[in-house]
């Protein structure tokens, strides 16, 4: 779908795009034909779709796609594509609130692949959502604020750094990531945007009982980030119990939890919050 074209259909339904939903419709075929190889689909995938919009995306994921849902939340753009892709068996199309839909419905996402040009307002929120569950998709191909995707891949003790890196890396490990020019939307983002390709961990780092543990204790760790993590930490834990486990890592007890590498967050969490034993 082109740029004209796009804009007659939106001319013709009378649609206005609305900045609250996130409506920036990508638009260059370039930039779209880079996003479905990043995804490396097969004609057994299964894809979810969040946001197709007018579905151009949509058009190119289910030439390569054995199966295919979508999620969208407005509902002239539902209509839209009902009318478009209403003969295609292997789409599966729902009006919903995307985030609020995954919350929900839980399920094994396991063999799917997430690939979605995901509206800003709710990207962060709905990669922790699926990056959370007991069974994410096992490939995640987003295109996003650059911001976000600079968080997405940042390093300990960098400006970027923060929960959205560690809830999203305790079951991802990050991969390639390209920017898109502003242009390549409708309307123009006022932001620069990337697409980034998240992989799910094939060996956890921490077992499920111990993942709630974990998101308690980065968010509590980096609440405040000008403060001591271990002043922070005994809202949750003994400060005896910190302390041996502080001395246990090598950790300075002066440490700001920003400074913690998502692997020293993985140990602290099997120090403070150790699994239960097997029956």
């Amino acid at each position: 779908m082109t740029l004209t074209e796009m804009r007659q259909v939106l001319g013709d339904r009378g649609i206005q795009l609305t900045k609250s939903l996130g409506q920036n419709f990508l638009h260059d075929t370039h930039q779209l034909q880079r996003i479905a190889a990043a995804a490396e689909l097969s004609p057994t995938d299964k894809v979810i779709e969040i946001g197709p919009g007018l579905g151009p995306l949509t058009e190119l994921l289910l030439q390569q796609a054995g199966e295919m849902l979508a999620i969208e939340m407005d509902a002239r753009l539902v209509e839209f594509l009902r009318g478009r892709f209403g003969a295609v068996p292997k789409l599966h199309l729902i009006h919903a609130d995307a985030l609020r839909w995954l919350r929900e419905h839980p399920r094994d996402w396991s063999g799917w692949k997430l690939v979605a040009n995901l509206p800003y307002s709710v990207a962060s929120p709905i990669l922790v959502e699926l990056a959370q569950a007991n069974r994410g998709p096992e490939r995640m191909v987003v295109t996003l604020q650059f911001e976000v995707a600079q968080r997405l891949t940042a390093s300990p003790d960098s400006e970027h750094y923060g929960l959205l890196t560690l809830l999203v890396g305790l079951a991802y490990a990050p991969g390639p990531r390209f920017k898109i020019p502003g242009g390549c939307f409708f309307p123009s983002p006022d932001v620069m945007s990337a697409c980034v390709t998240l992989v799910r961990r094939p060996v956890p780092l921490l077992p499920a009982e111990q993942t709630r543990a974990f998101a308690r204790l980065v968010k509590l760790a980096l609440s405040q980030r000008r403060k001591k993590m271990i002043k922070l930490l005994k809202a949750a834990w003994p400060l005896p119990q910190l302390e041996a486990a502080f001395a246990e890592l090598g950790l300075d007890p002066l440490v700001r939890g920003e400074k913690l590498s998502l692997e020293q967050f993985v140990r602290l969490t099997q120090i403070l919050s150790p699994a239960a034993e097997p029956v």
